[in-house]
């Protein structure tokens, strides 16, 4: 009776043991399965979360930066819809996963804001100028530039940046998105509602590179700018605006008025090499409204200029 006993416990013991494996097995996969979904030990879903967040307060910036520097309120979008400045949110979420492990290293977030943002900056304005043909900056007038696309005064800025960003502001927006996190019923539903955020996005972002290839197309075309390739440039031109709807299509909807409100900086290089403004080319008011007079003249002393008194 107690060798049965005895051979009952060993059965039940190993088929414990087996569980526990089991257990511990099916731990392991979760973890690898969590280990996939992150980047350096961030989640995808709050990455994509980061990008939204910092587009939107890069813009913030961007435009009270205009008003201060122009004296208008002009659009600083990078995308057609939406009050989104991207490179911010791009440079934001790379510094982020480079550096969120060293949060109190100041000389490290420096050092890498300063790399890391740089690094972005030249990259966004590459792709710009190569993909899309458009200048969005140019700082070949600053000294210490680099092909005009960076320069040393804004990578000190972006290595300030990286400081700011690590150490103080982003555990604050952590905080926002654990509160918005804790609103929704289920991780599932946070989640699928990011995700649609940042697909809108990316549609938006797609958009845009068709709208703003069709309007330089055009201004190209239209206004005779002598710019490299420029027979094929009209070639793409015939192939677009003579088909009827989508040439209603891009008046419609992506049409002078649109595109310079949204776009007022967009410049290009004619084959000489010479910066094309875009808004010098049309009769629009680049900008939604004025806010101050960056030179602090009033209208009669701008009259008085004009007429050299």
């Amino acid at each position: 009776m107690k060798k049965v006993e005895k051979k009952n416990e060993k059965i039940k013991n190993k088929e414990k043991n087996t569980e526990i494996e089991e257990t511990n097995d099916k731990t392991q996969e979760n973890t690898d399965v969590k280990k996939k979904r992150t980047i350096n030990g961030i989640s995808i879903w709050r990455i994509l979360a980061y990008f939204i967040i910092y587009s939107v307060l890069g813009y913030i910036i961007e435009t009270i930066y205009g008003m201060i520097t122009k004296g208008v309120w002009e659009s600083r979008q990078s995308f057609l819809y939406g009050p989104f400045c991207g490179i911010y949110g791009l440079g934001a979420v790379i510094m982020i996963i480079c550096l969120h492990k060293f949060p109190r290293k100041f000389n490290t977030l420096f050092v890498g804001g300063f790399i890391v943002g740089s690094i972005v900056e030249y990259v966004v304005s590459f792709v710009g100028e190569m993909v899309l043909g458009v200048k969005w900056w140019d700082y070949s007038n600053m000294p210490l530039n680099f092909n005009g696309r960076i320069c040393v005064y804004f990578s000190v800025f972006w290595g300030f940046l990286g400081i700011y960003l690590i150490a103080s502001l982003n555990p604050k927006i952590d905080k926002i998105i654990d509160w918005i996190k804790s609103k929704f019923k289920t991780y599932k539903a946070l989640k699928t509602f990011v995700m649609t955020v940042f697909i809108l996005l990316m549609i938006d972002c797609v958009s845009t590179a068709f709208a703003i290839e069709f309007f330089l197309v055009r201004m190209i075309v239209q206004n005779d700018i002598d710019v490299v390739n420029k027979e094929a440039v009209v070639e793409q031109y015939d192939k677009i605006y003579e088909n009827e709807k989508l040439s209603k299509f891009i008046y419609e909807f992506w049409g002078d008025k649109k595109m310079i409100r949204t776009f007022p900086n967009l410049k290009i290089n004619d084959k000489n090499g010479n910066i094309v403004y875009i808004d010098s080319l049309l009769d629009i008011q680049p900008y939604y409204l004025k806010v101050h007079d960056i030179n602090n003249k009033n209208n009669e002393e701008v009259e008085a200029d004009i007429k050299g008194e």
